[in-house]
């Protein structure tokens, strides 16, 4: 068995080796608007008190300084 389907039975026990198949890598969840197009990029909502980032590309995206810049300048202007 590989070290891969022995991890994941670790989330689902009753997964074996033949359930699994080669596959190429590059799936990611992506947010879409009400008209149903795709978010290519962030999409910043928010409330009175609450900022959420959504569709973030990955976490390294999420870590940019100028993307924290930017959210800390609206987190400002919340609270």
């Amino acid at each position: 068995m590989t070290t891969f389907a022995r991890e994941t039975q670790r989330l689902v026990p009753s997964i074996s080796k033949d359930h699994l198949r080669p596959a190429p890598s590059g799936v990611r969840a992506q947010a879409v608007d009400r008209s149903g197009k795709l978010l290519d990029d962030f999409f910043i909502l928010q409330d009175e008190r609450m900022i959420h980032v959504l569709n973030a590309p990955s976490p390294a995206a999420t870590a940019s300084l100028a993307i924290g810049e930017h959210i800390a300048g609206l987190a400002s202007r919340v609270i």
